[in-house]
Parts: C-alpha cells; structure tokens; sequence
C-alpha cells in the first residue's frame, strides 16, 4: 500500500446561485496581468451548454485525456499485454512529430478575444448630435473589435436552444428527452462552477515534453514550473478540463494552483472564501497510489466506483500506520478524518467526478443539482405541490441520462443513487420543519436510499449549517513556519542568537 494524501474539493451545485464572485475573486488576485485577460481559473457554466473554452467536452476535437489499450478487455494476457493508459493526444513518436504544430490546440476564438474600451473616445469626440460612445477594442492588438464571446456569454441563455443544443452531452439522449428538455414549460438550467481538478494522473502533466508540470509530494497540488515551461502547449490540448492556459505575454503555461500559498497560512483558496453559496469543501484525501492505473483502466460503467475504491479510510489504524510509514505527517492525517469531501464522496456516496472518463481522476467532485419542485396554482394565488412533491426521477425536468453523461461516464446508477439520498434528506427535514410530509412517507424514503435518519441529519447540518471549519479541513501544510513568518518575522533570529534584540517599532 502506498498512501498518498491530496487535497480534495467538492462543490455542491444544488447550491450554487451562478453569480460569479469566485470567478471574480480568482481573477483579482491571480489573472489581472498582461496576457492572462482571457483566462479564468474559475469559471460558472451554465449547462446544458457549451461551457468555456466552447466545446471543451469534445475530445474527439481536443484529443484531451487518457484512453485504455486495445488490449484492455482481457486480463488473461501476458504482463506486457495487460490494460494500459495511453494519452489521447500522442505517444513519443506523434509528441516528436507535432511539437513544432499543435492540431488538437484552442485557438483565440474557442475561447474569445479579451477586450477593452476607448474610453477616451468620450471626452475626444467632436461636438454632434449623437451620442459618443466608448468603442470596444482588442487587449491583444489594440484594433477595434466586434464583441462575439466571453467567458460566460450563454449565461443568459441557459437551457435554450441557442446555445444547450450544442452541448455534447444530448447526444446520448434520445430524440424525445431532447425535445423534451427544450419545451418552454420545461426548460431548466443548472451552474457549474470549474476549476482544475488537480487530478490523481493528470494528463497536462504526462502530455508535457519539458516536463515542467509536477504534483507537489505534500498534497498533490499540480502545477507548472514557470523556469522549464516552453511553451509547447501540449499540456493545454493534453488537459480534457482545458483548464491550462497559455500566457501569449510571457511565453509560459498557467493554471490554478488551488491558491496553495493562502493553504500554508490556514485560509481557503479565494473562491472558496468568496462563495456566496458557500457550495465548496475542501479537504484531504488518502489514496493508494498502487492503484491508479488499476481505476483508470476499468470499464466506463465502474469508473466511479474505481475511484472510490482507491480512497482509503482516515479512521482505519491500519491505513494511518502505512500513511506513517509513507512520511505523512500526524497533521495531514488528523486532518484527512476531519475531511468533509471523505464524508461527501465515499461515506455518503452523494459527490461525483466530473467526466470520468476522461481517466484523468480528478479530485474535484460534484454533488448534483435537486431536481425542480414542482406546484400547480390555486385559487387566491395559493400552490399546491404536486404528489410526488420534488417531482420523480422517472418524470425529471432534466433527465438522468444527462446527469449521469456529465458526472458519471454515462452509468446512471450512483447518480440516481446520489439523487435517492438528497431526495430522502428533503422529505425527512420538510417532515420535520413543514409538516405536508407524513413520517411514513419520510421514513419510507429513508428506506429507499439505504439511509437512516442519522446519517440524513449528518447530510442535513454539514450541507446547511457547516461552520467554516467544518466546510474546510486545512492540513498543516507547514503552516507552522508560514505563521511564524506573518506574526513575528524576527522570532527565528531571536532564538538562534545571543543578545539579539527585535528593532524597535517606528511611528506611532
């Protein structure tokens, strides 16, 4: 057993509200220079879409990600001969030939042309009858522009036919859920926020030929080496997520970095802190790093399962002692039992990874969306609400199948699972707080979902109530000396030498 331990995140897009303060704050403080206008290491979809960069999904267009060898469907075969992970981008041979040409990379107008305005055009126009107007021009040349995208441009066509239509994941609906998902009465959209997944076999990583993208060894964060990046860009096509972005000012690779510096102080990331929802978790996980290839090559139907299965328990004496062994500190593993995402993703099973199987194992999970209540209106403004209360997952506004082709690989079981649990926590509390729910029909959906009413409060408080503590499980991460730095910059010289005195403060 060879246990590591990552930081992990999940989101909760049954609370997300869409308003793009985390999108804001990453962008203040990490992509407000020169050549980085365009990219945003925080972004909200609104989905069915088709998200940003347009049509990210697609890898038979990005060519993004890890797929199994030809050889992955037998497990009597020779060693040499057994499942093996393979990028989609390129081997050795095609990296060599392309290095110099990209075909599988974004361009500009997959993502949009950053622009500004000529302010100046205000208070320089000559005197007329019209009113002046402040032109929009490119951040990159400086010529005048039409605006045709930006990072979150169908936000307000979310669900219509304008832009859903083309999202990639309807073609595994059938022709009837499609029209369905698009009658007016009917239409619905949901938010998903995204950032780097800083997954487990990251495919940026295996797809750079500097290799200047790492994991750091205390938490697998994955970065990118700004000294040995040059500028291939093969991370950003090898990447299904696109979530690295190239700087065109400074020749360099970027990407989140899950603000590991505000980490080493014991504060979350910024868009973590900023979330008006507060959607996000974060957390660490122990994992047995045997055993990714094993999770990356199962079936897409068990991808899920696979990578839960890696995920060790915190609380097992056994576990502790080999993550010991392995030189995790006492912290880190303290901290692992405390994790909200543990709870999330394996102890209630209710989060789950974004696309799969892209085998990439990101360690950024979704919580779905709840489905729409749904009420008829009475007489004096008055709503009923219909039978089934939050309506059924047969009758669903947004099918399964959708659900399950964005989170799940197309396998609908731990989605309709996930969905049987958030349901059933619903039915107890309203039970509880409203009283229109009997305590059979909440206990009977208790039953359905495998679950208690204990472990349905649990859900409850750390879904509603959570404190910031509870929501992020910070390790150490040398926190301890990152402290020391802040509060009291001359304590290390203090107790090294003798007779050494801090300088006096100035001022007042």
């Amino acid at each position: 057993m060879n246990v590591r331990s990552q930081i992990s995140t999940v989101f909760h897009l049954d609370k997300c509200i869409g308003c793009h303060t985390c999108s804001v704050a990453c962008k203040n403080i990490w992509t407000d220079r020169k050549g980085s206008e365009y990219m945003w290491w925080n972004n909200v979809e609104t989905r069915p879409g088709t998200g940003y960069p347009t049509l990210w999904e697609d890898q038979e267009k990005y060519e993004g990600g890890w797929e199994v060898g030809p050889t992955a469907l037998s497990r009597r075969l020779p060693a040499k001969l057994q499942p093996q992970l393979r990028l989609k981008l390129q081997n050795r041979l095609t990296a060599l030939g392309n290095i110099f040409y990209n075909p599988a990379l974004p361009t500009m107008d997959d993502y949009y042309e950053p622009w500004t305005y000529r302010y100046q055009d205000l208070f320089t126009a000559p005197a007329g009858d019209d009113q002046p107007t402040a032109r929009p021009i490119s951040l990159i040349d400086g010529r005048p522009m039409e605006i045709e995208a930006g990072p979150n441009w169908d936000d307000d066509l979310g669900g219509s036919p304008v832009y859903a239509a083309n999202d990639p994941i309807l073609a595994s609906l059938s022709e009837a859920e499609r029209e369905q998902l698009f009658e007016i009465g009917r239409l619905v959209h949901f938010y998903v926020p995204r950032i780097c997944n800083h997954c487990l076999n990251p495919a940026c990583l295996a797809a750079c030929p500097a290799g200047a993208i790492y994991k750091r060894g205390e938490d697998g964060i994955v970065l990118v080496s700004q000294d040995k990046c040059r500028a291939w860009r093969m991370c950003v096509s090898g990447c299904p997520y696109k979530k690295v972005y190239y700087n065109w000012s400074t020749g360099k690779s970027e990407k989140c970095i899950l603000c590991y510096p505000r980490q080493e102080t014991g504060q979350a990331p910024a868009c973590f802190h900023a979330c008006v929802g507060r959607i996000r978790y974060l957390g660490v996980l122990l994992y047995d790093a045997d055993r990714i290839v094993e999770a990356g090559t199962a079936p897409d139907e068990a991808l899920v399962d696979a990578q839960r299965a890696i995920i060790l328990d915190p609380t097992d004496p056994a576990v502790a002692a080999a993550a010991r062994q392995s030189g995790i500190p006492d912290g880190v593993i303290a901290a692992a039992v405390k994790s909200p995402v543990y709870r999330y993703v394996v102890e209630w099973k209710l989060a789950l990874p974004l696309h799969p199987q892209f085998r990439t194992l990101p360690m950024l999970f979704y919580v779905p969306p709840l489905l729409p209540v749904v009420a008829t209106a009475q007489e004096g403004g008055a709503y009923r609400l219909a039978d089934d209360l939050f309506s059924s997952l047969e009758n669903a506004r947004l099918p399964i199948r959708y659900m399950a082709g964005l989170l799940a690989a197309g396998n609908e079981e731990p989605v309709t699972a996930a969905y049987r649990k958030l349901i059933a926590v619903r039915l107890f509390k309203r039970a509880q707080a409203v009283g229109d729910v009997s305590d059979e029909q909440a206990a009977a959906a208790l039953a359905a979902a495998g679950m208690t009413a204990q472990e349905a409060e649990e859900i409850y408080r750390l879904t509603t109530l959570a404190t910031f503590e509870e929501r992020f499980a910070i390790p150490p991460m040398g926190r301890e000396v990152a402290i020391e730095a802040v509060t009291d910059p001359f304590e290390h010289k203090r107790q090294a030498g003798a007779g050494y005195r801090r300088p006096a403060r100035r001022g007042p």
